[in-house]
């Protein structure tokens, strides 16, 4: 995987494709309407729904959509769907710019969404070879220069009329075989760097969990709580419940205009315009909770999947949620506090205690959370247990940093890959290319 595309040949004679999104192409190369390639094949199931299989275009190309655990909306009826058989091609030629992923080679039968367009490619072209065509110039989202009006749409006759490169059919077949090879071995790469990513975090969270719950003496001599998400705890260590820690604090901003924070199961508590979130936003925070470093903030609705905090600015918090702040400022550190309260054996108490009918309406109450008993040691340790962690979890970062940088690499290799191979700015294996007298360009 360490070859770079300067290891590979280029052709002798290269010419000016005439299309903006190709360049330069191999002399030998044609282009060639899109009409002249595919067939538009738009067979509607009708009241036949039922006898296909739902499919759906994503990033990891058209899939069986599950209709035992359905994600989105569905319409009344699919009267309007489409058929798709294996080999044809899909295209999303609407909100080109914003779709991650318009275009797809089906190995499927069943119907998709007639908003849609269904081409099937004539037996003289290669369709992994169109396939890798079009993904490139998805992934790049080199089509621009076509689209039409506010939602960035090709027009299907627009679309029809582009010219797409069309070399000797042999050579369609070794660069898309080239590909397929080169492209698998690319994700097999990635996927192996994402396995050691997550053996590390849960090397990480291991590595905390063992810290903040037991100490960094091995040795030290452990003593049994009898509570269920205590567990064994060193014998000097201290077992309170939080009502004799803390005291909850509901102060309501005069005018809203604190900074806003947001508390999630990722990232703890954070301000809101740090993240990347679609939900409504209230014009006027008038009343809203406030809260000030160092307080601990539960999210009542997503406790029981961890989401809580310490804070480390003041601010405003929603409503509904939970703010508590330590009886005695300094009993507990902030930072080993968030990760004890974070761990496995606590979250599955906050899930076991709270209440509703499922788990999208669980509710974690400030007098569930002033009941329980949390285990810790003094403050000296707390400090030491933090420092400890703080100076192993850089290591661990580090090491996470360099594996995501290299996964960014592999795919941004992919991706220029294929385009090169198909663009014929590299000359795969097996290409022979002709004399020159031999070439005739259309």
């Amino acid at each position: 995987m360490s070859k770079s595309l300067g290891s590979f040949p280029t052709y002798e004679n290269y010419r000016d494709s005439g299309v903006e999104c190709y360049g330069s192409v191999p002399a030998h190369w044609k282009t060639l309407a899109n009409k002249y390639i595919f067939d538009l094949n738009k067979n509607l199931v009708g009241k036949n729904s039922n006898r296909y299989t739902l499919l759906s275009l994503t990033l990891g190309g058209i899939i069986k959509r599950d209709m035992d655990n359905p994600e989105g909306k569905f319409p009344a009826e699919f009267d309007t769907y489409q058929e798709v058989t294996p080999g044809d091609f899909v295209f999303c030629l609407f909100d080109v710019e914003e779709t991650p992923r318009t275009i797809g080679l089906s190995s499927l039968h069943g119907m998709i969404t007639g908003a849609y367009t269904v081409f099937r490619p004539r037996r003289k072209f290669d369709e992994e070879y169109l396939q890798y065509l079009y993904l490139s110039l998805d992934s790049g989202k080199r089509l621009r220069f076509l689209y039409k009006g506010l939602r960035n749409t090709i027009p299907k006759d627009v679309f029809l009329a582009f010219k797409s490169l069309n070399p000797p059919i042999q050579e369609q077949k070794l660069i898309a075989r080239f590909l397929s090879v080169k492209t698998a071995q690319i994700d097999q790469a990635i996927q192996t760097k994402e396995r050691q990513i997550e053996l590390l975090k849960e090397r990480k969270q291991i590595l905390i969990q063992q810290a903040v719950t037991r100490g960094l003496n091995p040795r030290a001599p452990m003593r049994n709580s009898d509570i269920e998400w205590i567990g064994e705890i060193p014998s000097h260590w201290s077992i309170k419940r939080a009502k004799y820690i803390f005291r909850e604090v509901d102060e309501r901003s005069p005018d809203g205009q604190q900074e806003l924070l947001s508390v999630s199961h990722l990232t703890g508590v954070t301000p809101r315009s740090e993240k990347n979130v679609t939900m409504f936003m209230s014009e006027d925070y008038t009343g809203s909770k406030t809260c000030q470093k160092d307080d601990l903030i539960f999210n009542i609705m997503w406790a029981w999947m961890g989401a809580l905090g310490v804070s480390d600015r003041a601010g405003i918090v929603s409503s509904a949620y939970g703010v508590y702040r330590q009886l005695n400022h300094g009993t507990l550190n902030p930072q080993y506090l968030e990760m004890l309260l974070k761990t496995t054996t606590y979250i599955a108490h906050y899930n076991k205690v709270s209440t509703g009918l499922h788990s999208s309406r669980l509710r974690f109450y400030g007098h569930m959370f002033m009941s329980m008993e949390i285990g810790f040691p003094n403050r000296e340790e707390q400090d030491a247990i933090v420092a400890h962690l703080d100076l192993e979890s850089e290591k661990l970062n580090k090491a996470l940093d360099l594996l995501e940088q290299q996964i960014t690499k592999l795919k941004e290799y992919k991706v220029t890959l294929i385009n090169s191979a198909v663009t014929g700015k590299i000359k795969v294996p097996g290409v022979s290319e002709p004399e020159t007298q031999d070439m005739e360009v259309a």
